[in-house]
This record gives structure tokens, C-alpha cells and sequence, in this order.
């Protein structure tokens, strides 16, 4: 299940910015953030697969989405320029960004390679 996110729950969830200069994560679980907006046509066909990966991904990973027509600021906080973009932030490492319509097959990768990278070793 996505859950979309306000700036107040993105601080609490993700990353506080305000306090924090340096990247620090504040989730229990990986998480991609999609930005998005309503009238953006490719991030309609990213939605239903991000969907289908937070089920496939239960209890791994989250999926949270970030409407940028809504939360300007935090859209502004990553320099977002064009829709969709992902956000992968895995828990130690650095976030990684992606633009466009990514297919599945490209986002499965991406969980395995950026999100779960420890899991899938051990």
C-alpha cells in the first residue's frame, strides 16, 4: 500500500531536513518516494506498478508518494524538475535518484540493487 506523504510526515519518516544538513535517514525500512502529479500522463503508468511492488514488497520496503503540485517546498528540497521522479533511499547509503516511467523490471532491479543490496548478499 503507497502512503502519501505531507512535508510534516516526510521530516518525521524520511529525512529532516530543517535539523539536518547531511543526509540522515530516519525510516525503519527502505523506501522509493515517488513524486508525481495528477495531470503528469507517465506518472499515471508508474502508479499502478508502485502499487503492485509495495504488496510484492511487504514488511522490505516502503512506498510513499509526494504530490509536488501539493508539497512544492519538498519538491523544491530535492530540485525536482521533471515527473515522475524516484527517490530510492536505501537505509545507510546515500538516496538515489531516477527520472521517468521506469518499467518493472528496471524498478525490481533498482530495490534489489539500491534498497535491499545487504539482504540480497547475506
Amino acid at each position: 500500500m503507497t502512503e502519501h506523504l505531507t512535508k510534516e510526515t516526510f521530516l518525521n519518516k524520511v529525512f529532516n531536513y530543517e535539523q539536518n544538513k547531511e543526509w540522515n535517514f530516519n525510516g525503519e525500512l527502505p523506501c522509493i518516494i515517488d513524486f508525481y502529479a495528477d495531470w503528469c500522463g507517465p506518472c499515471k503508468m508508474v502508479a499502478p506498478i508502485l502499487e503492485e511492488l509495495s504488496e510484492e514488497y511487504a514488511g522490505k520496503i516502503n512506498v510513499y508518494k509526494i504530490d509536488t503540485e501539493v508539497e512544492q517546498e519538498l519538491a523544491a528540497a530535492f530540485g525536482i524538475r521533471s515527473i515522475p521522479s524516484l527517490l530510492f533511499c536505501p537505509k545507510d547509503e546515500k538516496p538515489q535518484m531516477a527520472q521517468g516511467a521506469l518499467p518493472k523490471p528496471a524498478l525490481i532491479e533498482a530495490i534489489n540493487n539500491v534498497l535491499l543490496k545487504s539482504e540480497v548478499a547475506n
